[in-house]
């Protein structure tokens, strides 16, 4: 199966000149979701992981069906104020600010091993600042998982150069 037609792309959005990737109608697909979700466990089989963290929001499905598939725990990387108990809280920038993404303090355990799983690399901001939490945490990152890359912003290569080797399913040129 082609995954690229099961993901729908937006022209302009959220501003113009932008193509939206939008993954949620492969999520909806039965078959096109399944195919996603076991080529995204495939790269790592035979590394050990004892964690799956997913980034908020397309990130814990993503994630949480990667956890499932590999009989791990999920830990899931939040908007900063969302989560209700004590927080370790990482701030990083974007093109147009400040943002901060945040797990509880017991997400994770000294010496767990991470995989981190979102729906899109593109600069690679939040999952940079993902990696730089979990580390914090005392987690070790084994690898970074996504359905989409945009290769043209950079994001795997950076994220690569954090010493996290990276996985993606397809790619589209450009923004």
């Amino acid at each position: 199966m082609d995954l690229k037609s099961a993901i729908r792309t937006i022209p302009d959005y959220p501003k113009p000149g932008i193509m939206f990737r939008d993954v949620t109608t492969l999520i909806g697909d039965a078959r096109a979701f399944r195919i996603a979700v076991d080529l995204m466990v495939h790269p790592w089989a035979g590394t050990k992981i004892d964690r799956v963290a997913g980034t908020e929001a397309r990130g814990f499905i993503l994630g949480g069906a990667v956890a499932h598939q590999l009989s791990v725990g999920f830990t899931p990387v939040r908007k900063k104020g969302k989560l209700p108990h004590r927080t370790l809280i990482e701030e990083y920038e974007l093109e147009y600010g400040v943002d901060a993404i945040e797990i509880h303090v017991d997400a994770v355990h000294e010496g767990d091993r991470i995989l981190l799983v979102d729906d899109l690399i593109a600069t690679g901001g939040t999952a940079e600042a993902s990696i730089k939490l979990l580390q914090r945490a005392g987690a070790t990152v084994v690898g970074a998982a996504f359905v989409i890359d945009l290769p043209d912003l950079g994001g795997a290569k950076r994220i690569e150069a954090l010493g996290v080797p990276v996985s993606s399913l397809v790619s589209y040129e450009g923004e």
